[in-house]
């Protein structure tokens, strides 16, 4: 009787690595044909929004897929850019969020590690899943976030 079961039992493992494999090839990914169209959208924002800026594209893991600084913009911004980015690839979330809760009095937005709550670094989300981030850099702090949300609109189709 032991047998049967261990058989059964190893039948049971099988199955569940193949689910277990199937489910990690049905993980969706930035690629460069969409990090290329998000840039081109955001180039277009900052053309007419008449502004320079640094726009920068990571994976969810806040590693850096796309980098670009404008001719005008400031050097400050280049690194400004990469960590809104980074911050809203770690925190799955605008880093907005985290300027209007130090806003609030929240000092611990100071501490966390990878934070950076400047607005200007959004999610790229598709079916609630954070697929990456885009952080843009170089003006006034609302603009930066529009021009992000412009190229992920550009995307999504929103």
């Amino acid at each position: 009787m032991m047998i049967p079961m261990s058989k059964f039992a190893a039948v049971i493992l099988a199955a569940s690595l193949l689910c277990s494999a199937a489910e990690l090839s049905t993980k969706k990914a930035l690629n460069l044909a969409t990090v290329k169209a998000m840039v081109a959208a955001a180039e277009a924002e900052e053309k007419k929004r008449e502004v320079q800026v640094s726009i920068c594209v990571v994976d969810e893991s806040g590693n850096l897929l796309f980098f670009e600084k404008a001719d005008g913009a400031g050097l400050n911004t280049i690194v400004y850019a990469q960590r809104k980015a980074r911050h809203s690839a770690f925190f799955r979330s605008p880093s907005k969020a985290s300027a209007d809760s130090l806003k609030g009095g929240n000092m611990a937005q100071l501490a966390a590690p990878e934070s950076f709550p400047m607005q200007g670094g959004l999610p790229i989300k598709v079916d609630g899943q954070t697929l990456g981030a885009i952080g843009v850099s170089g003006a006034a702090s609302e603009v930066d976030e529009a021009i992000g949300q412009a190229a992920i609109d550009a995307v999504l189709g929103k």
